[in-house]
């Protein structure tokens, strides 16, 4: 089986470097990282990853916006949502722009795996 591959996007760096040590110990391929929306959107043209994981609170673009604009280059993209707020609101939101899972920060290991598993296997 081919590894499925990830692209990650959050301002900040460190969240970033959490992730992709918890997705690559796990067999996943970080194919990209991006730390806006903007830049979000132009990776995911270039690079076709299996799945996006999206923070919502970002600079230029935010997560929500990001991936509408991403559901609209590719309807079948798959997109899982972060953020540090437990807000009701920003989930919804997040699934209405096309969502497939939310996570909120501080990661989980556990958590964030069980997210990736249930969007790409």
């Amino acid at each position: 089986m081919a590894d499925k591959t990830i692209l990650l996007v959050d301002d900040a760096a460190f969240m970033r470097m959490m992730l992709k040590d918890i997705l690559t110990k796990n067999g996943y391929d970080v194919v990209g990282e991006a730390e806006n929306g903007v830049r979000a959107i132009e990776k995911f043209k270039e690079l076709k990853p299996d799945l996006v994981i999206l923070d919502i609170t970002m600079p230029e673009l935010d997560g929500i916006k990001a991936a509408k604009a991403i559901k609209a280059e590719d309807a079948s993209a798959l997109i899982i949502m972060c953020s540090a707020m437990g807000q009701q609101a920003m989930v919804i939101e997040s699934i209405q722009a096309g969502a497939r899972d939310f996570i909120v920060k501080p990661f989980q290991p556990d958590r964030v795996l069980e997210a990736v598993k249930k969007v790409i296997g």
